[in-house]
């Protein structure tokens, strides 16, 4: 690993919303055909996919985030020039965390799953987790593996979930390229415990905040230096401001149910209404992960700061950031470590498909300490490790550095061709 972390000029570039993902064009074979297809899930949910082939291949390489749906993904020619056909498919509401929650995302896999399999025949299908759409793969498989009878039956927030009534097909491979182990570890990684009022942002305790130059911050491209005993009492109180979330949106949950069962006995106007509202809450200051300031906590070539770019008051303050507007069912489902079952330490054990893992060394969100746990979880006999140099997308980090895309490319298709699915 180079030792880029020395090098103070370096700030990090924004990434978030898989920004930096696009195909070159100039990569693309030239007689890649492309065509999109509209699904309907087992619920009823429109998803769309979009099929990228050759023709003639036996493989399919399935892309899908949770969130998002970046169609021209750099992954597209790197694949497909080697021989397989890619599939890039979106959720039902790709954009709008208010309506996502990962249990019913499984079920907007699914449906690409089984077209790519009864519609289109392909004889293999290969889940490919990128980022977030990593835990996703994993939580798919390990729900597709069990006896339908022992599938999850209700997201985290209460709402029932298909999965027992749903064709799940199982992948046969898996590919998980720059993956995290969690939308909500993640956030439990970066929430700012400094926060002392939910409805009221501002209002901030500076012995715990990573902010105060006194507790070690520094602004960049100086790395902030934060001793083992502030580290541990910051990470304490992340978990305990998460669990301050969760109890919040469990009494909006709460507060429904009750008016609901009034309204089934009858009720008033008022519990119909109350029944029926679903709050939307805002979840500020997401973007304080300790490791985003101070390179020397899980040293890696990344540089300095987060997804969202370098300055830690616009990333962390600012309107647009992970979880920042959301409703008690989806922050209960993708956001809180507590409550989401879609984390890789709760899903990658049960995966016993043959399994690529590919990260970034100069990822500033996935640090080496979490790939570490990440590999370690995965339960497959039959799992394979590279580290590329780039930032979360493969973007170098240094200028006139190699381009990571290309690199994890490349080890794809060796690793796709070694198991004969090319």
């Amino acid at each position: 690993m180079a030792n880029y972390s020395k090098d103070k000029s370096r700030i990090a570039v924004t990434t978030a919303g898989l920004r930096g993902t696009e195909w070159r064009v100039d990569r693309l074979p030239h007689d890649t055909k492309i065509s999109v297809h509209a699904l309907r899930t087992a619920d009823g949910a429109s998803v769309t996919g979009f099929l990228f082939r050759r023709g003639g291949e036996r493989t399919v390489v399935c892309c899908m985030h949770p969130r998002e749906l970046v169609v021209p993904s750099y992954v597209v020619p790197e694949i497909v020039s080697g021989g397989c056909a890619v599939w890039v498919q979106g959720s039902r509401s790709p954009g709008n965390d208010l309506r996502l929650e990962h249990e019913t995302a499984l079920l907007d896999l699914a449906a690409g799953q089984l077209f790519l399999r009864e519609e289109e025949a392909f004889e293999n299908a290969i889940l490919l987790g990128m980022s977030g759409g990593g835990p996703l793969a994993a939580f798919y498989c390990q729900q597709a593996s069990l006896p339908v009878s022992d599938r999850i039956k209700h997201a985290p927030g209460g709402r029932p979930v298909a999965l027992e009534t749903s064709a799940l097909p199982v992948p046969d491979a898996v590919i998980f390229l720059s993956a995290h182990p969690g939308q909500g570890v993640i956030l439990m990684n970066a929430i700012d415990p400094a926060v002392i009022d939910e409805a009221d942002p501002l209002r901030s305790d500076d012995s715990i905040s990573a902010f105060n130059r006194s507790n070690g911050f520094r602004m960049p491209p100086e790395s902030s230096s934060y001793s083992a005993d502030f580290v541990s009492r910051y990470r304490q109180a992340q978990g305990e401001r998460v669990q301050r979330i969760d109890t919040i949106a469990r009494q909006h949950l709460e507060r429904k149910a009750e008016a609901r069962a009034r309204k089934k006995q009858g009720g008033t106007q008022q519990d119909a209404i109350l029944a029926a509202h679903t709050p939307i809450f805002q979840v500020w200051r997401t973007d304080a992960d300790l490791r985003f300031f101070d390179l020397s906590l899980d040293p890696s070539d990344r540089a300095y700061g987060s997804l969202w770019g370098a300055d830690p008051f616009v990333s962390n303050y600012g309107s647009v950031g992970f979880a920042r507007s959301c409703t008690a069912e989806s922050w209960l489902s993708n956001w809180s470590a507590l409550s989401s079952n879609a984390t890789m330490r709760r899903c990658a054990p049960d995966l016993r498909q043959p399994v690529l893992m590919i990260e970034y060394t100069g990822d500033n969100c996935v640090f080496p300490g979490d790939a570490d746990q990440i590999f370690e979880w995965i339960g497959s006999g039959n799992k394979t490790r590279f580290r590329v140099q780039g930032n979360h997308h493969g973007q170098t980090v240094v200028k006139g550095g190699p381009d990571g895309q290309i690199e994890a490319g490349a080890l794809m298709r060796s690793w796709l061709e070694e198991r004969g699915f090319a």
